[in-house]
Protein backbone atom coordinates (compact mmCIF):
# COMPACT_ATOMS: atom_id res chain seq x y z
CA UNK A 1 0.00 0.00 0.00
CA UNK A 2 1.67 3.33 -1.43
CA UNK A 3 1.45 5.93 1.76
CA UNK A 4 0.28 9.28 1.13
CA UNK A 5 2.94 12.03 1.94
CA UNK A 6 2.84 14.55 4.94
CA UNK A 7 2.22 17.37 2.91
CA UNK A 8 -0.42 16.02 0.85
CA UNK A 9 -3.19 17.07 2.81
CA UNK A 10 -7.25 17.19 2.33
CA UNK A 11 -7.32 20.89 3.39
CA UNK A 12 -4.10 21.41 0.41
CA UNK A 13 -5.74 19.38 -2.39
CA UNK A 14 -9.19 21.69 -1.99
CA UNK A 15 -7.11 25.03 -2.20
CA UNK A 16 -5.11 23.45 -5.05
CA UNK A 17 -8.44 22.10 -7.00
CA UNK A 18 -10.07 25.74 -5.87
CA UNK A 19 -6.89 27.82 -7.49
CA UNK A 20 -7.18 26.17 -10.55
CA UNK A 21 -11.28 26.04 -10.81
CA UNK A 22 -10.02 29.82 -10.94
CA UNK A 23 -8.16 29.84 -13.29
CA UNK A 24 -10.09 27.89 -15.48
CA UNK A 25 -12.58 30.52 -15.36
CA UNK A 26 -10.09 32.97 -16.67
CA UNK A 27 -9.11 30.64 -19.42
CA UNK A 28 -13.06 30.26 -20.10
CA UNK A 29 -12.77 34.26 -20.41
CA UNK A 30 -9.96 34.56 -22.46
CA UNK A 31 -11.70 31.43 -24.59
CA UNK A 32 -14.87 33.45 -25.26
CA UNK A 33 -13.43 36.79 -25.89
CA UNK A 34 -11.15 35.71 -28.57
CA UNK A 35 -13.74 33.81 -30.53
CA UNK A 36 -12.95 30.64 -30.36
CA UNK A 37 -15.75 29.44 -28.33
CA UNK A 38 -17.27 29.59 -31.94
CA UNK A 39 -14.04 27.53 -32.86
CA UNK A 40 -14.37 23.61 -33.47
CA UNK A 41 -17.09 23.71 -36.28
CA UNK A 42 -19.57 23.77 -32.95
CA UNK A 43 -18.94 20.53 -32.40
CA UNK A 44 -19.12 19.25 -29.00
CA UNK A 45 -17.04 16.62 -27.83
CA UNK A 46 -15.44 16.27 -31.14
CA UNK A 47 -13.22 19.70 -32.15
CA UNK A 48 -13.63 20.40 -36.08
CA UNK A 49 -14.41 16.27 -36.61
CA UNK A 50 -11.10 15.38 -34.26
CA UNK A 51 -10.71 14.15 -30.67
CA UNK A 52 -7.42 16.20 -30.70
CA UNK A 53 -7.19 19.05 -32.97
CA UNK A 54 -3.88 20.36 -34.42
CA UNK A 55 -1.39 21.55 -31.60
CA UNK A 56 -0.66 25.38 -32.67
CA UNK A 57 -2.25 28.12 -31.11
CA UNK A 58 -5.58 29.07 -33.16
CA UNK A 59 -9.25 29.25 -32.25
CA UNK A 60 -10.02 25.45 -32.21
CA UNK A 61 -6.82 24.47 -30.26
CA UNK A 62 -7.67 27.78 -27.55
CA UNK A 63 -11.36 25.72 -27.41
CA UNK A 64 -10.15 22.43 -26.90
CA UNK A 65 -7.27 23.23 -24.43
CA UNK A 66 -10.41 24.86 -22.80
CA UNK A 67 -12.25 21.83 -22.67
CA UNK A 68 -9.60 19.56 -21.56
CA UNK A 69 -8.67 21.60 -18.63
CA UNK A 70 -12.29 21.69 -17.67
CA UNK A 71 -12.17 17.90 -17.99
CA UNK A 72 -9.30 17.55 -15.42
CA UNK A 73 -10.65 20.12 -13.06
CA UNK A 74 -13.64 17.97 -13.32
CA UNK A 75 -11.64 15.21 -11.94
CA UNK A 76 -10.23 16.99 -9.18
CA UNK A 77 -13.42 17.81 -8.02
CA UNK A 78 -14.98 14.87 -7.86
CA UNK A 79 -11.90 13.84 -5.93
CA UNK A 80 -12.55 16.67 -3.32
CA UNK A 81 -15.79 15.48 -2.77
CA UNK A 82 -14.96 11.65 -2.56
CA UNK A 83 -12.18 12.60 0.11
CA UNK A 84 -14.12 14.97 1.97
CA UNK A 85 -16.83 11.38 2.59
CA UNK A 86 -14.47 9.28 3.61
CA UNK A 87 -12.21 11.06 5.45
CA UNK A 88 -13.26 12.53 9.38
CA UNK A 89 -14.85 15.93 8.13
CA UNK A 90 -17.80 18.02 8.89
CA UNK A 91 -21.20 17.91 7.49
CA UNK A 92 -20.72 21.18 5.75
CA UNK A 93 -17.64 20.31 4.62
CA UNK A 94 -19.13 16.97 3.15
CA UNK A 95 -22.15 18.25 1.90
CA UNK A 96 -20.03 21.47 0.23
CA UNK A 97 -18.05 19.06 -1.83
CA UNK A 98 -20.76 17.61 -2.61
CA UNK A 99 -22.63 20.87 -4.40
CA UNK A 100 -19.94 21.32 -6.19
CA UNK A 101 -19.76 18.04 -7.52
CA UNK A 102 -23.86 18.35 -8.27
CA UNK A 103 -23.21 21.82 -10.13
CA UNK A 104 -20.46 19.75 -12.23
CA UNK A 105 -23.04 18.34 -14.91
CA UNK A 106 -24.98 21.43 -15.60
CA UNK A 107 -21.53 23.34 -16.11
CA UNK A 108 -20.56 20.27 -18.58
CA UNK A 109 -24.47 20.99 -20.40
CA UNK A 110 -24.29 24.73 -20.00
CA UNK A 111 -20.74 24.72 -21.79
CA UNK A 112 -22.07 22.22 -24.21
CA UNK A 113 -24.53 24.29 -25.34
CA UNK A 114 -22.86 27.31 -25.34
CA UNK A 115 -20.50 26.30 -28.18
CA UNK A 116 -23.24 24.37 -30.18
CA UNK A 117 -24.48 27.29 -32.09
CA UNK A 118 -25.96 24.96 -35.15
CA UNK A 119 -24.46 21.35 -34.06
CA UNK A 120 -25.79 19.28 -31.56
CA UNK A 121 -28.03 22.22 -29.94
CA UNK A 122 -29.68 25.54 -31.80
CA UNK A 123 -28.82 28.83 -30.91
CA UNK A 124 -25.99 27.44 -28.25
CA UNK A 125 -23.83 30.74 -28.17
CA UNK A 126 -26.50 33.02 -26.58
CA UNK A 127 -26.73 35.48 -23.34
CA UNK A 128 -28.98 33.56 -21.10
CA UNK A 129 -26.51 30.52 -21.56
CA UNK A 130 -23.13 32.90 -21.13
CA UNK A 131 -24.69 33.71 -18.04
CA UNK A 132 -25.55 30.35 -16.26
CA UNK A 133 -22.67 28.82 -17.31
CA UNK A 134 -20.32 31.85 -15.92
CA UNK A 135 -23.15 32.13 -12.65
CA UNK A 136 -22.32 28.46 -12.23
CA UNK A 137 -18.80 28.02 -12.55
CA UNK A 138 -19.06 30.75 -9.66
CA UNK A 139 -20.89 28.79 -7.76
CA UNK A 140 -18.35 25.90 -8.40
CA UNK A 141 -15.08 28.02 -7.22
CA UNK A 142 -17.12 29.68 -4.03
CA UNK A 143 -17.90 26.17 -2.85
CA UNK A 144 -14.60 24.83 -3.55
CA UNK A 145 -13.54 27.93 -1.55
CA UNK A 146 -15.52 26.95 1.84
CA UNK A 147 -14.67 23.41 1.56
CA UNK A 148 -10.96 24.70 1.79
CA UNK A 149 -11.63 27.21 4.46
CA UNK A 150 -13.54 24.81 6.74
CA UNK A 151 -11.00 22.49 6.83
CA UNK A 152 -7.98 24.85 7.65
CA UNK A 153 -7.49 26.68 10.76
CA UNK A 154 -9.55 30.16 11.83
CA UNK A 155 -6.89 33.16 11.01
CA UNK A 156 -6.06 35.62 13.83
CA UNK A 157 -7.79 38.72 13.90
CA UNK A 158 -4.34 40.27 12.14
CA UNK A 159 -4.52 37.73 9.25
CA UNK A 160 -8.28 38.53 8.77
CA UNK A 161 -6.96 42.62 8.20
CA UNK A 162 -4.39 40.97 6.18
CA UNK A 163 -6.74 39.60 3.52
CA UNK A 164 -9.22 42.24 3.74
CA UNK A 165 -5.96 44.75 2.99
CA UNK A 166 -4.94 42.09 0.21
CA UNK A 167 -8.25 41.83 -1.41
CA UNK A 168 -8.44 45.42 -1.41
CA UNK A 169 -5.41 45.81 -3.05
CA UNK A 170 -6.39 43.08 -5.95
CA UNK A 171 -9.18 44.19 -6.36
CA UNK A 172 -7.61 48.02 -7.14
CA UNK A 173 -4.94 46.15 -9.57
CA UNK A 174 -8.08 44.12 -11.22
CA UNK A 175 -10.47 47.60 -11.93
CA UNK A 176 -7.18 49.17 -14.02
CA UNK A 177 -7.87 46.19 -16.36
CA UNK A 178 -11.74 46.13 -15.53
CA UNK A 179 -14.26 47.27 -18.65
CA UNK A 180 -15.76 50.31 -17.53
CA UNK A 181 -12.15 52.02 -17.26
CA UNK A 182 -10.77 53.30 -20.52
CA UNK A 183 -7.43 53.28 -19.15
CA UNK A 184 -6.57 50.71 -21.42
CA UNK A 185 -7.74 48.61 -23.92
CA UNK A 186 -10.23 45.61 -22.72
CA UNK A 187 -8.52 42.78 -24.74
CA UNK A 188 -9.29 39.38 -23.89
CA UNK A 189 -5.45 39.04 -22.44
CA UNK A 190 -6.62 41.99 -20.21
CA UNK A 191 -10.09 40.25 -19.50
CA UNK A 192 -8.39 36.86 -18.63
CA UNK A 193 -5.91 38.58 -16.22
CA UNK A 194 -8.55 41.28 -14.83
CA UNK A 195 -10.88 37.43 -13.80
CA UNK A 196 -7.44 36.00 -12.32
CA UNK A 197 -7.14 39.45 -10.01
CA UNK A 198 -10.78 39.60 -9.13
CA UNK A 199 -11.60 35.63 -8.14
CA UNK A 200 -8.16 36.65 -6.26
CA UNK A 201 -9.91 39.47 -4.47
CA UNK A 202 -12.91 37.25 -4.10
CA UNK A 203 -11.18 34.60 -2.58
CA UNK A 204 -9.73 36.91 0.16
CA UNK A 205 -13.29 38.01 0.54
CA UNK A 206 -14.70 35.16 1.11
CA UNK A 207 -12.07 33.92 3.87
CA UNK A 208 -12.51 37.23 5.91
CA UNK A 209 -16.38 36.36 5.54
CA UNK A 210 -15.74 32.67 6.93
CA UNK A 211 -13.26 34.04 9.37
CA UNK A 212 -15.14 36.69 10.89
CA UNK A 213 -18.83 34.35 11.49
CA UNK A 214 -16.42 32.35 13.41
CA UNK A 215 -15.03 35.17 15.35
CA UNK A 216 -18.35 36.66 15.65
CA UNK A 217 -17.54 40.02 14.10
CA UNK A 218 -20.84 40.49 12.48
CA UNK A 219 -20.03 44.00 10.84
CA UNK A 220 -16.82 42.74 9.23
CA UNK A 221 -19.42 39.97 7.77
CA UNK A 222 -22.11 41.70 6.46
CA UNK A 223 -19.54 44.46 4.90
CA UNK A 224 -17.72 41.26 3.66
CA UNK A 225 -21.03 39.72 1.77
CA UNK A 226 -21.58 43.33 0.39
CA UNK A 227 -18.69 43.27 -1.43
CA UNK A 228 -18.79 39.52 -2.10
CA UNK A 229 -22.04 40.27 -3.94
CA UNK A 230 -21.12 43.36 -5.87
CA UNK A 231 -17.24 41.84 -6.88
CA UNK A 232 -19.98 38.70 -8.44
CA UNK A 233 -22.19 41.41 -9.62
CA UNK A 234 -18.75 43.29 -11.54
CA UNK A 235 -17.85 39.85 -12.79
CA UNK A 236 -21.19 39.01 -14.75
CA UNK A 237 -21.00 42.87 -15.93
CA UNK A 238 -17.83 42.53 -17.26
CA UNK A 239 -18.95 40.00 -19.84
CA UNK A 240 -21.20 40.79 -23.21
CA UNK A 241 -24.31 39.79 -21.16
CA UNK A 242 -25.74 43.23 -21.71
CA UNK A 243 -25.34 46.34 -24.39
CA UNK A 244 -22.90 47.96 -22.80
CA UNK A 245 -24.76 51.59 -22.90
CA UNK A 246 -23.08 54.35 -21.07
CA UNK A 247 -26.03 53.79 -18.83
CA UNK A 248 -24.37 50.54 -18.27
CA UNK A 249 -21.07 51.95 -17.75
CA UNK A 250 -21.73 54.37 -14.83
CA UNK A 251 -24.12 51.52 -13.44
CA UNK A 252 -20.84 48.83 -13.56
CA UNK A 253 -18.28 51.72 -12.13
CA UNK A 254 -21.11 52.26 -9.52
CA UNK A 255 -20.98 48.33 -8.45
CA UNK A 256 -16.92 49.04 -8.51
CA UNK A 257 -17.31 51.31 -6.21
CA UNK A 258 -19.73 50.05 -3.74
CA UNK A 259 -17.40 46.80 -3.68
CA UNK A 260 -14.22 48.86 -2.83
CA UNK A 261 -16.36 50.95 -0.10
CA UNK A 262 -17.64 47.77 1.08
CA UNK A 263 -14.78 46.03 1.29
CA UNK A 264 -12.48 49.20 3.12
CA UNK A 265 -15.41 48.70 5.42
CA UNK A 266 -14.86 45.51 6.49
CA UNK A 267 -11.28 45.78 6.73
CA UNK A 268 -12.26 49.00 9.34
CA UNK A 269 -14.83 47.02 11.13
CA UNK A 270 -11.40 44.74 11.85
CA UNK A 271 -9.34 46.95 13.60
CA UNK A 272 -11.21 46.12 17.25
CA UNK A 273 -9.40 43.65 19.07
CA UNK A 274 -12.18 43.35 22.10
CA UNK A 275 -14.43 40.45 20.20
CA UNK A 276 -13.38 37.00 22.04
CA UNK A 277 -13.68 34.50 19.32
CA UNK A 278 -15.04 30.99 18.90
CA UNK A 279 -13.87 28.06 19.03
CA UNK A 280 -11.72 26.64 16.19
CA UNK A 281 -13.59 23.81 13.75
CA UNK A 282 -12.06 20.08 14.03
CA UNK A 283 -9.25 19.81 11.05
CA UNK A 284 -9.05 16.12 11.47
CA UNK A 285 -9.22 13.96 8.45
CA UNK A 286 -6.21 14.86 6.56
Amino acid sequence: MIRRPDWFTFHRFAGATAALTMTLISLGVYTAATGSGLACQAQWPLCSDQLIPALTINPDFIEWFHRVWAMLIGFMILGTAGWAWLGDFTGKTRWAATAAVLLLPMQVFFGAVTVTVGGLIPGGYTLLTHAAHQLTALGIFTLLGLVTLSTGSVGTLNSLRRVLGASLVVFLLATLLSRPLPLLTYSPGAQGWFYIFALGAGFGLLAAAFWSVQRDRRRVFRAGVVALVGLFVTLLLSRDLVLYTNTWQSIHLGVVAVTLLATGAALWFARDTGTTPRSAPSVSGD
